[in-house]
């Protein structure tokens, strides 16, 4: 009986042990869908209720504590409804979470604490890190907030960082596959999602996705670059990045004539025509998905069970070319640049490697519990029946607990287009074809150079011209009075 009590202890014990872990290191973090709450602060945006967006994002985020990923929702949710100061504060902050040195000691231990938690319970527990892509484009549009103050000088700061940043990203990520192989082949860990039976290959494997140089560097900071360059006086920056800018987005015209035009544009005299750079976002990021799946994994009694889960990228569907046109006459020729979809689907594929690896880690180590929990009650029928229960739950806790990462920067535009052309100074009413039907904004041009950025979220459309206010230009997408009360000059 003694015997008997403790084996049955010991393996209720344990399997008690596993899901009080996930659920006290847990919490609702190790639980929550990122996607659904997200959705909600999309649709909230695009029906013109920012301000309700982000108070759902702040629901999603209980608590004093905000991680990298909440400030780079709020930093677009704010600049989406024209408060672009407000953006830019988000926005440092994101940037300085980027940063692992700034943290406090503090956080470090916690940021360590919760990574070693992912290999237990489920990467949702780890710190938010960033992904490539996320912290290239968190430049970008930062400079682009200030471009919509009319401020190059600043956003020539932005640009450098981009580039800064780019090389450490490249840096890094050699070392980072390297480490991971070899890891994995010490382990004898699965690694391939090819392997998974019933994964979705094809949305992160490619002939589109496969065709990026890599999942950071898109040709929009390129050319945004080349503009802002160009802007300040300084052609012999803006040549290379023009010229990347092609590099990165091949075979189109728009982009090939920034670089072929540059020393006629940048010798031409002030004629009171702005040279206007338009970037058209449309719908948001992909989202990820958190999806199952059953793994045999070797163990004393056998081959075991284990539910493994694994991000998959929803479908986001055909963005179709944006329909631009100004004053009513001019139709803009609208070139493709950056696909923020496709990105974030090279980003999937490129970190497979170590999703897989630290998924492979749990389903050994749940397997190993599950079949030593078998393993006591051998020779005694009660205590074999216990173990068999305590297995069950160890089986029903982990299928619980396991659930993917699905945290994604979702308020970034699925894609991206430009067009570029020189209009007179002054207002001009700018139009866009939405699925139902014509949306239009009016935005003043001042100075030699501008960029307006344009985003078609649904059936809104929300544009952002120069000012020195940093408020939206006029659109439907707003109501802009109080707005522009809360951004006085």
């Amino acid at each position: 009986m003694t015997a008997l009590c403790r084996v049955s202890f010991t393996g209720w014990h344990r399997a008690l042990l596993a899901i009080g872990l996930a659920l006290f290191v847990g919490g609702c973090a190790a639980f929550r869908s990122y996607d659904k709450s997200l959705g909600q602060s999309v649709d909230q945006v695009a029906a013109g209720d920012v301000d309700s967006a982000i108070k759902a994002l702040d629901a999603a985020y209980p608590g004093p504590k905000k991680d990298l990923l909440y400030y780079l929702e709020l930093g677009m949710l704010q600049r989406l409804g024209g408060r672009t100061a407000a953006s830019q504060s988000a926005w440092t902050s994101a940037l300085a979470r980027t940063l692992p040195e700034d943290q406090h000691a503090e956080e470090r231990i916690a940021g360590i604490l919760q990574s070693a938690s992912s290999y237990v319970v489920n990467d949702r527990l780890r710190p938010y890190p960033g992904y490539d892509y996320e912290k290239t484009m968190l430049l970008t549009h930062m400079a682009l907030n200030q471009l919509a103050q009319g401020d190059f000088d600043q956003a020539r700061v932005a640009i450098k960082q981009t580039h800064e940043l780019e090389a450490t990203i490249a840096e890094a990520r050699g070392k980072q596959v390297a480490e991971l192989e070899e890891d994995a082949k010490k382990r004898g860990a699965l690694t391939s999602f090819k392997e998974l039976n019933g994964y979705p290959v094809q949305t992160i494997d490619n002939e589109a996705v496969n065709a990026l140089r890599n999942s950071y560097q898109s040709a929009l900071s390129h050319y945004l670059a080349g503009f802002v360059y160009e802007a300040l006086g300084e052609p012999s920056l803006a040549a290379p990045g023009y010229r990347l800018a092609n590099e990165l987005q091949p075979n189109q015209p728009l982009l090939e004539e920034a670089l072929r035009g540059l020393d006629e544009r940048a010798s031409a005299s002030a004629d009171g025509m702005v040279d206007t750079l338009f970037i058209i976002g449309t719908d948001s990021a992909p989202a990820l998905q958190s999806r199952q799946f059953s793994l045999p994994v070797p163990t004393i009694n056998g081959l075991v069970q284990v539910t493994l889960s694994i991000p998959v990228m929803a479908d986001t569907g055909f963005s179709a070319t944006p329909q631009v046109t100004v004053d009513g006459h001019t139709t803009l020729a609208v070139a493709p640049i950056t696909s923020i979809d496709l990105m974030a689907r090279r980003r999937l594929k490129d970190d497979m490697t170590a999703i897989m690896l630290r998924a492979s880690i749990r389903a050994a180590s749940r397997a190993a519990m599950q079949a030593g929990l078998l393993q006591q009650g051998r020779g005694n029928d009660q205590a074999a029946a216990f173990g068999a229960l305590a297995a069950l739950v160890v089986a029903v806790g982990s299928i619980v607990t396991e659930n993917a990462d699905e945290r994604t920067w979702r308020t970034l535009p699925s894609a991206i287009w430009i067009a570029r052309v020189r209009l007179p100074a002054g207002a001009h009413s700018v139009t866009l074809q939405a699925p139902a039907g014509a949306r239009s904004a009016t935005v003043e041009l001042y100075g030699r150079y501008a960029v307006v950025d344009l985003r078609l979220l649904r059936n809104r459309l929300i544009a952002i011209a120069p000012s020195t206010r940093g408020a939206p230009a006029t659109s439907d997408a707003f109501e802009l009075e109080p707005q522009l009360k809360e951004n006085p000059k």
